[in-house]
């Protein structure tokens, strides 16, 4: 959690489209969603936080911007035989912004915060596959197990318990980007300050304030600075969708975090060339609590209230740019794999009532003894929406009584860790281009396993996945994997997203991905000289 209230407050200059003078021209102005909770990141977890990281540092891969993994901090690296073994070979070149020299000891150093227990990152299981690693997280080695050495100051070499050819995409997250190990060492929690951090990535932080922005200068000591042709990039948080759009609307934004479904057609009719739609690999749910009362040990009355719901529906009268409807977890386009769905979702709306209404008597409700529950969402219209929906068609279907509780997105996060929700709105965003990272986190006791589930068949066939090198094989026992998840029903699919941002004229070189993320060094601006 960021400890600071602001650092200072610079009113910058509205970009506009094409007007102003060149220190304005030479600004970024992004829409961030909500207020990210950490820029630490090993500790970092959500979307907003992910997007300002990725331009602070840099992974030793990243993506390019068609979202395929491309050489990052590392220039190159070697893959052994048996794909056990990855070797990365480190930019001789590569800095941090304070002018030391970016080495493979760095790397070590963060890999072994991320899966130390006393570091309690939420995405320490993205290093599992590497030896050691589930022992170290577990609690039964040092950190100084993990089998990720330095061979040379430019030489990395991580050792796996199996062949994981999405590993180079894990390495894009930015749990696995280095801290500066000093900075982390003289300032405790608070190297994330501005003026305390010091990164590795195309951009320095320069100011952040919370609740408002997060700026960021140039880098002079990156690597590939000499590309870099943005001079200042600001992070606006603005956790209300119509807000931001009127901003961008007003000339305040270059680039929005989302698009309002109510304000949808709107944009599609006045702005359609800089509206930007595309497919994503993100799945929005609804989770069950499954640490307590009433859907601890309650399969069928899970299945009951997922029956009931006609996405259809709600892609018809709430989701108004092309979303799916889903009723299986991983996204359909995911590499390498074939999305499911349970067989329930084949049946008429007839057969799933009739079903439905037996699993929930079975349950031991009833119009006598309906099912009280509470949906808790975060703060956005569209979430409102769909609360209200699904509560009236539990409510008309069952008889459910489900009220919906409000909540801002910091503290939903909060709730979902506690298990104190009945029902909670999230989405999961792939990490990577893999089903792995949909499948991973409902392992028992993932981090992001928020609702609770735990099934050793379901755990056994990820692991006998994450150790088999055939890919038809291992997608196959993935696929088994999704299905005894969904006959469980810890979760309830609502739909598959799709990326709607709006981008200004201005902005040169973005381009659509299905993980929708597009780092700032990538991007220019018409009308602004390149940045020095």
């Amino acid at each position: 959690m960021l400890l600071w209230m602001g650092w200072r407050l610079v009113d910058d200059p509205a970009p506009g489209e094409g007007a102003g003078d060149a220190d304005t021209l030479a600004v970024l102005h992004r829409g961030n969603g909500p207020e990210p909770e950490s820029l630490d990141p090993q500790i970092a977890r959500s979307d907003s936080s992910g997007a300002i990281l990725r331009d602070l540092f840099e992974g030793l891969t990243r993506l390019d911007p068609d979202g395929k993994v491309i050489a990052g901090a590392a220039a190159s690296w070697d893959v052994s035989p048996d794909g056990r073994t990855y070797t990365f070979h480190l930019r001789p070149a590569a800095r941090w912004s304070n002018g030391d020299p970016l080495t493979a000891h760095d790397y070590v150093f963060s890999m072994r915060r991320l899966v130390d227990p006393e570091t309690a990152a939420a995405f320490a299981f993205f290093l599992s596959p590497v030896i050691n690693a589930p022992e170290i997280i577990a609690g039964d080695r040092p950190a100084t197990a993990l089998a990720v050495v330095a061979l040379d100051e430019h030489t990395l070499e991580i050792s796996l318990r199996a062949p994981t050819p999405y590993l180079p995409g894990v390495l894009t997250h930015p749990a696995n980007f280095p801290v500066h190990r000093p900075s982390l060492g003289h300032h405790g929690r608070e190297f994330t300050r501005p003026g305390n951090l010091v990164s590795n990535g195309a951009y320095v932080l320069s100011e952040a304030v919370i609740g408002s922005h997060y700026s960021m200068e140039k880098n002079p000591n990156y690597w590939d600075a000499e590309n870099t042709a943005i001079a200042k990039v600001v992070y606006h948080q603005i956790a209300n969708q119509n807000a931001e759009l009127a901003r961008f609307r007003a000339g305040e934004l270059d680039i929005t975090y989302t698009v309002p479904n109510n304000q949808f057609a709107l944009a599609a009719k006045n702005y359609p060339d800089q509206l930007r739609v595309s497919p994503q690999l993100t799945t929005y749910y609804y989770g069950f609590n499954l640490r307590r009362a009433p859907f601890a040990g309650q399969r069928g009355l899970r299945r009951a209230l997922s029956m009931v719901v006609d996405r259809k529906l709600l892609a018809g009268s709430i989701l108004t740019a092309g979303q799916k409807p889903a009723t299986g977890w991983v996204p359909p386009g995911v590499a390498n794999y074939t999305a499911i769905e349970p067989e329930w979702a084949a049946w008429t709306m007839a057969q799933r009532l009739a079903e439905a209404r037996r699993l929930y008597r079975a349950a031991g409700f009833s119009a006598a003894n309906p099912l009280k529950i509470e949906i808790r969402y975060n703060s956005a219209d569209i979430h409102r929406n769909i609360a209200v929906a699904i509560a009236s068609i539990w409510r008309e279907t069952l008889g459910v009584q489900a009220s919906q509780l409000n909540v801002e997105f910091q503290v939903l996060l909060q709730d979902m860790r506690n298990g104190k929700a009945d029902v909670f709105r999230s989405s999961w965003i792939a990490d990577y281009d893999d089903a792995f990272t949909f499948l991973e986190i409902m392992r028992t006791g993932a981090a992001a396993n928020f609702v609770g589930y735990a099934n050793p068949d379901y755990d056994d066939l990820l692991g006998r996945a994450a150790a088999t090198p055939d890919a038809d094989r291992r997608r196959v026992l993935l696929q088994e994997a999704e299905a005894i998840m969904l006959e469980d029903q810890p979760l309830m699919p609502i739909y598959f997203y799709v990326n709607k941002r709006m981008v200004a004229s201005r902005v040169k070189g973005w381009q659509n991905n299905s993980l929708n993320i597009h780092y700032s060094q990538d991007l220019s601006l018409a009308g602004a000289d390149a940045a020095d």
